[in-house]
């Protein structure tokens, strides 16, 4: 399956996805930070989410349950990736670059890139 990127209230309806691992639109409305959309706002996005084979339903009469079927971490794995390749030419020394010295990451959050890193690294 390929994942494509998500607008942000494709992103914003999918997190509540993730969180519920099952909802009905309803369900997926109560969670949705103040303005809350229109129903028909939700439900229309979340069949763009199912075209794009993102979501999954079970239905009962006219009635969706809507699941993921994708995880988070997918999804981010995926966001990644294009940040790497679109913004840092799929280098992560000018990732952590960009890091260090836009987010002026610490000494010890430093230390602990590299361990990670090592750690990562040892176990490929």
């Amino acid at each position: 399956m390929e994942i494509r990127e998500l607008t942000r209230a494709e992103e914003e309806i999918m997190r509540v996805l993730w969180q519920l691992n099952q909802a009905f639109v309803k369900d997926i409305l109560v969670e949705l930070p103040e303005p809350k959309p229109a129903y028909n706002t939700v439900s229309t996005i979340i069949r763009i989410l199912e075209k794009k084979g993102l979501v999954g339903y079970k239905a009962y009469g006219k009635t969706h349950e809507y699941y993921p079927l994708i995880t988070e971490e997918q999804y981010r794995r995926f966001q990644t990736e294009q940040l790497m390749t679109n913004y840092f030419d799929n280098s992560l020394k000018k990732l952590v670059s960009f890091f260090v010295n836009e987010k002026n990451v610490s000494l010890s959050e430093a230390d602990e890139i590299i361990r990670l890193l090592n750690k990562n690294k040892n176990e490929s």
